[in-house]
């Protein structure tokens, strides 16, 4: 190359044609791996073994990613939400009522890893709150919500 790191037309010349040649000495080792024009998967990644079908899948589906089930996540139920300024936050003491933006009866939100994932309304459960899922959100409206 010339002093100036700046390349004239030799320098891109030889590039180009050093990378045909290793294009080509690429796709020779492949085939005499694979035996035929198919590029196997696998093909020339040392250590990669291929996933062996589990005998307990069901439709296709594998029990190979059970180790994700011992993720945590965190499920927030959403009342409702609202915006005040700082003095009147230091002006609420106990009985104090703030107002929300949804209405009664209207279903509380699902968040999971704060994404919206469900709708539900709420429910006493031993003595405890819950929350009866009336809507899952599906993956193509969370994909929208994304945007």
């Amino acid at each position: 190359m010339s002093d100036d790191n700046v390349l004239d037309q030799n320098d891109i010349d030889k590039l180009m044609n050093a990378d045909s040649d290793l294009s080509a000495d690429w796709d020779d080792s492949l085939e005499e791996e694979v035996g035929s024009d198919e590029i196997a998967p696998d093909a020339g990644i040392p250590g990669f073994e291929p996933m062996e079908k589990d005998a307990n899948a069901v439709d296709g589906e594998s029990h190979s990613l059970d180790f994700i089930l011992d993720i945590p996540l965190e499920i927030t139920v959403e009342l409702g939400k609202t915006k005040m300024l700082i003095n009147d936050l230091l002006q609420l003491g106990q009985g104090s009522v703030i107002e929300l933006t949804k209405l009664a009866g209207e279903p509380l939100e699902i968040l999971v890893n704060n994404k919206l994932v469900a709708r539900g309304e709420p429910v006493v459960v031993n003595e405890k709150f819950g929350v009866r899922l009336t809507d899952i959100i599906s993956p193509i409206e969370r994909v929208k919500r994304l945007g």
